[in-house]
């Protein structure tokens, strides 16, 4: 029966309005959870695969926290400037789609500002795109799906808005200097001459690189932009730690890598895949899945993603952490653009550039790399190079390479491993010459050091 008494000492009553007051708070909690935790006004998305940011973002703070990350790497680490002419390398995967799309937009936007500018005194910087073709590399049966990735990448790049941009499409069998039969079975003999899965994993890879390098060489690029994420140099930490390659570790994971001819920078470098794959569908930006990814490995990379892939379902933040702990190894001073004049770079750009400079060790100054992989040698390697004067070619090369590199991509008899230093393409080869004219000096200066002067020395 109902209370209609003022005086009522039931207790009803006050239950009634203390549950009514603990549904209230309950709605109003619920209306705060559902509201954008950025702009505090928009409907959060709800992605259905348990992410991060399930319920946290809506569509446009979502999207802009993401291009946020892209931009700050880019301005923190002079990684695009008004005057430069920027390569993007583009496979046809989700990273490399974001990444081509934002430094679009940031080409976009530097026009605008360029022809609404009275005195234009900036120039607004070039953007090329470049797609590696590695059907060479594949079976017939797989390669042959390469042609239709090519056409959808000539497709994707014409259908974007003004600006235009340049597209090359390079054969990897390009790296021996030709795009001939020749080229193309000189490429399949030096990788069949590679029995370890991972080593001719690795090798491809390396040849992709140096056919990137090579097209931004020959058309006057001075960045390469490559969409490596989070994820990926996740994996990366674990699989160099794997094989062997911990002291060139800190090279390969920061924001610019200028080892090479042309620097290479990761501007994504801060943005986990899971983000990627998100903004792809949100702005409809279509991907290919090209023959390679199909490809079954059974190498140290292939079990390593899967591994990282399963520590990130379980929690989120672990390829963040590991590539976060990866950071704090020292970087070598090859991994910052080179100095150039500032008068193109514009002052917001050289106030990041003060306030995130990275901490270098001039003592990692070294000028011996592995010809194979372009890693940095340490002490223990370049010992091995005092070997160079007089020796045979072979054993020049088995000494001027890594420890990673001799064990999962050199062949280990002599004889082979001549077979192999003859098909290997140019660029790798001088590399060796070179290690061997840089060591016979260092060597011929540490012999006779004791007689030589200093500079703060002078002649009896």
């Amino acid at each position: 029966m109902a209370c209609n008494s003022s005086g009522c000492e039931s207790g009803s009553c006050g239950r009634e309005k203390e549950n009514g007051s603990k549904a209230e708070e309950e709605v109003i909690g619920a209306k705060k959870e559902s509201v954008c935790l950025k702009c505090k006004s928009n409907e959060p998305m709800t992605f259905g695969d348990g992410g991060s940011d399930d319920g946290r973002f809506c569509a446009d703070c979502f999207r802009s926290n993401v291009y946020g990350k892209f931009r700050l790497a880019v301005t923190s680490h002079a990684m695009i400037t008004p005057s430069d002419n920027v390569l993007v390398a583009f496979s046809g995967g989700s990273s490399s789609r974001v990444a081509l799309q934002f430094v679009h937009e940031l080409q976009v936007k530097a026009l605008r500002n360029y022809e609404a500018s009275r005195d234009r005194s900036l120039p607004v910087f070039g953007v090329g795109v470049a797609f590696v073709d590695e059907s060479a590399a594949y079976p017939p049966a797989l390669s042959s799906e390469m042609g239709d990735a090519v056409a959808w990448v000539r497709s994707t790049v014409l259908s974007m808005s003004p600006p235009e941009k340049d597209l090359h499409v390079v054969p990897i069998e390009s790296v021996f200097g030709s795009e001939s039969v020749e080229a193309r079975d000189r490429l399949v003999k030096l990788l069949d001459s590679v029995s370890d899965e991972t080593g001719k994993e690795d090798l491809l890879l390396h040849l992709k690189m140096l056919s990137l390098q090579k097209v931004a060489s020959e058309n006057g690029y001075n960045r390469l932009v490559v969409g490596s994420c989070t994820s990926r140099l996740a994996s990366h930490v674990l699989t160099a730690t794997v094989k062997g390659r911990g002291y060139s570790l800190s090279a390969d994971i920061q924001h610019v890598d200028a080892r090479w001819k042309v620097p290479v920078v990761l501007p994504l470098r801060d943005c986990v895949w899971q983000e990627i794959t998100r903004l792809c569908h949100l702005d409809g930006l279509k991907t290919v899945e090209l023959a390679r990814d199909q490809h079954p490995q059974s190498g140290i990379n292939d079990l390593v993603s899967s591994f990282v892939a399963l520590l990130q379902e379980e929690n989120p933040s672990r390829e963040c952490t590991i590539v976060r702990t990866a950071a704090k190894l020292t970087p070598f001073y090859f991994n910052k653009i080179p100095e150039t004049d500032d008068s193109c770079v514009p002052m917001a750009t050289q106030r990041r550039l003060k306030k995130f400079n990275l901490k270098y060790d001039g003592s990692m100054t070294t000028e011996a790399f592995c010809p194979i992989c372009n890693g940095p040698l340490n002490d223990s390697d370049s010992s091995d190079l005092n070997t160079f004067e007089g020796c045979h070619d072979s054993d020049a090369l088995f000494a001027a390479c890594c420890s990673s590199c001799r064990f999962q991509i050199l062949p280990q008899d002599r004889s082979s491993l001549e077979h192999f230093g003859s098909l290997l393409p140019h660029h790798m080869i001088s590399q060796v010459k070179h290690h061997q004219k840089f060591d016979s000096q260092t060597y011929l200066r540490e012999k006779i050091k004791d007689c030589l002067l200093l500079d703060d020395e002078e002649a009896v």
